[in-house]
């Protein structure tokens, strides 16, 4: 396991340092495989003015070559992964998957970083939200249930971010330590707590 900071240049040609721990299991990290990582997956920081350290897991199974990408922002986490019969297919499709939930999320990330940490203008070839994406997400199920402050949209948003089932939280308002999960029938969720 590697800590490394690298410099990635943006559509103005402005350098911004990365920090990337790439790490592999049953695969030896090369050089090759070491850049190729930090060029595709480093593209991710076009979107935000500041990024923590990238987490890069490579792990070869039988034929399977996996990619596991987490990328925290600002208390977020993005998280991607990916497994093809070819690393470095995997790599392409983990950066593919992590620009798509950006991009399906952009107006919900763009209320959460209100003090301008997101780049707006790599959203700028991206049409403008549908009013469906805006809308609340819907909670179908309440149940009550005996983790970091936020409200259930932000709650939902992690979730779906990081491509869980599931996500505990603290609700902002009341401290509670709530759950978001996704139905079989892909709505949403709410498991809130109750103190004794």
């Amino acid at each position: 396991m590697v800590s490394k900071h690298i410099s990635i240049k943006d559509r103005k040609g402005m350098c911004r340092m990365a920090a990337f721990t790439i790490r592999g299991k049953n695969v030896e990290i090369t050089p090759a495989i070491r850049e190729y990582v930090e060029k595709r997956i480093g593209k991710v920081t076009k979107y935000f003015d500041e990024v923590g350290e990238i987490s890069v897991l490579l792990t070869v199974s039988k034929d399977r070559h996996m990619v596991e990408v987490t990328v925290p922002v600002q208390g977020v986490l993005l998280r991607g992964e990916e497994a093809t019969m070819d690393m470095y297919t995997s790599i392409d499709l983990v950066i593919e998957k992590l620009e798509r939930q950006i991009h399906k999320h952009k107006t919900k990330i763009q209320r959460r970083f209100k003090r301008g940490s997101l780049k707006t203008e790599a959203f700028a070839a991206i049409p403008q939200a549908s009013v469906e994406e805006d809308d609340e997400y819907p909670v179908v199920k309440k149940k009550k249930f005996t983790v970091r402050p936020m409200d259930v949209q932000e709650a939902i948003m992690q979730m779906n971010l990081l491509n869980h089932d599931f996500f505990v939280y603290r609700d902002a308002e009341t401290d509670e330590v709530c759950v978001v999960y996704r139905r079989s029938d892909n709505k949403y969720g709410l498991i809130e707590s109750e103190k004794v």
